[in-house]
């Protein structure tokens, strides 16, 4: 085959332009394009969207502005919070409701905390145990019990804000009626009760903290809500298979504030405008240690009548209480016990609430 020039040509240009095609296809190889960016809000492929980080405590999720700077704080995410709720009163026992949080210092093993939230909690919707001691031993004053737990539910109970369950205790703790906000069933359900057995009163309450950790909570963007266990017992235990530690220990964890109201009369003094205890033993004894850990308190009445201004009370401190929280300077989860000493900043001025919490890690779907 001859050769010409126009043919050597353009063979001469297909093989220059055929390297140059092999070449480009080997750069391409060695340096790819850059992948598209992925998207800021897009959690890694191997991170399931659950295990993202939570919002910063005091934080909005949609905004990311500050809580709590013209109103209460709400809780977006409390892991590693330490939840306070607080009673100041005078020396004349008046409720105390216009403190700031500059007037309050938090010590934790006698350490100075830093408060991360603070607000004025008088309308947060109510979780609340009633535990009615059906045993032998208070037989006489079942009546009592029953229409001082019923005085109680109809003072507090708020519509479609409020619920409670109602929880006896004999030889051993049972539920009675379950969460509800229908004070029709609370007293149907209080009025059928007979007394006759054993008490298991630390049972009772280690059982009703366990359902107070997990009540139906509010519909709504804040499901912050408070936690209310109110004992009307003598204070006897002679049947339980916890001890008493147990139970102040799940109150403690439950974050449930008890309320204790005694069946016993013995030193009670009538004297004056309200019954007077003189002298705490037995069974008050043990009402009271409920009350102090938990930052709560114990009524002594003696008749249904002196009810009504007990009631009141606690009626009137749920709604004028602080909410605190701080997170430990010690953040270690150790299990141990920790004491808690709130302070107020003006002379005369008592404050209570839980003397103290245990440092375990929270669950792992702890969050919101």
């Amino acid at each position: 085959m001859k050769i010409t020039k126009r043919t050597f040509g353009a063979f001469l240009l297909w093989a220059i332009l055929f390297s140059v095609s092999i070449t480009c296809a080997r750069a391409q190889q060695a340096n790819p394009p850059p992948a598209p960016a992925r998207p800021a809000w897009s959690a890694p492929a191997s991170q399931a969207p659950e295990a993202q980080k939570p919002t910063p405590a005091g934080q909005n999720q949609e905004d990311g502005t500050q809580a709590g700077q013209n109103k209460t704080p709400a809780i977006v995410s409390t892991t590693g919070l330490v939840h306070l709720v607080a009673t100041v009163t005078d020396r004349r026992h008046n409720f105390v409701t216009d403190l700031e949080q500059s007037d309050f210092k938090i010590l934790e093993d006698n350490t100075p905390q830093d408060i991360r939230f603070f607000g004025r909690e008088t309308d947060l919707p109510l979780r609340i145990a009633v535990l009615l001691d059906t045993s032998n031993s208070i037989r006489p004053r079942l009546p009592f019990e029953q229409d001082a737990a019923i005085d109680f539910l109809d003072s507090v109970i708020r519509r479609n804000r409020d619920m409670a369950f109602l929880m006896t205790f004999d030889n051993e703790p049972e539920v009675i009626q379950d969460y509800t906000g229908d004070l029709a069933l609370l007293t149907s359900a209080i009025r059928r009760q007979r007394a006759g057995g054993g008490t298991a009163l630390n049972d009772a309450i280690y059982r009703a903290s366990e359902k107070l950790m997990s009540p139906p909570l509010p519909k709504g963007p804040n499901p912050e809500i408070r936690r209310i266990l109110v004992v009307i017992s003598d204070g006897d235990d002679t049947l339980s298979d916890h001890a008493l530690s147990d139970a102040v220990e799940a109150a403690i964890r439950a974050e449930a504030v008890i309320y204790a109201v005694s069946t016993n009369t013995d030193w009670l003094s009538i004297s004056g405008d309200k019954p007077h205890k003189m002298h705490v033993e037995g069974g008050d004894k043990v009402l009271q240690e409920f009350a102090d850990q938990s930052g709560g308190r114990v009524f002594y009445p003696y008749k249904v009548e002196d009810l009504a201004q007990s009631f009141v009370d606690i009626g009137a401190e749920l709604r004028s209480q602080y909410f605190i929280a701080y997170s430990p300077k010690n953040p270690t989860a150790d299990g141990k016990y920790r004491k808690i000493e709130v302070q107020a900043g003006r002379k005369g001025l008592a404050v209570r609430t839980r003397k103290g919490y245990y440092s375990v890690a929270p669950p792992a779907s702890a969050g919101k």
